[in-house]
């Protein structure tokens, strides 16, 4: 059984900063690409960033420079380290276990954690 579990979130200030991490499970980790989305009230759910299963990283605009995704494969950790947080970052984040293989897809989602930034 699949399982990913994300941690760290919670209430931070404008300018502050928060590592979320995901720990997997019933996968092989290290052959999947890692994404964090986020989805804040009445907004559509948005990739934040991506870690290939070999190293390669893509963030979107509104967190490059801020945010930092890496992952362990020896522990099956991801993590996004948030760093001068804004009260437009506030939302639910989802950790994301990806792969597509010879046309078969396989997707797996957390069960989010809340990110509050406000002063």
């Amino acid at each position: 059984q699949v399982q990913l579990v994300e941690s760290g979130g919670g209430l931070v200030q404008p300018g502050g900063s928060l590592r979320l991490s995901c720990a997997a499970s019933g996968i092989t980790f290290s052959s999947y690409a890692m994404r964090w989305y986020r989805q804040a009230p009445g907004q559509q759910r948005e990739l934040v960033a991506s870690i290939t299963s070999g190293g390669s990283t893509t963030y979107a605009d509104s967190v490059k420079g801020r945010d930092t995704i890496s992952r362990d494969n020896a522990k099956n950790l991801v993590y996004l380290q948030m760093n001068s947080l804004k009260p437009e970052d506030t939302a639910v984040y989802y950790c994301n276990a990806h792969r597509s293989v010879f046309g078969v897809t396989r997707d797996y989602w957390g069960q989010g954690t809340q990110v509050t930034v406000s002063s």
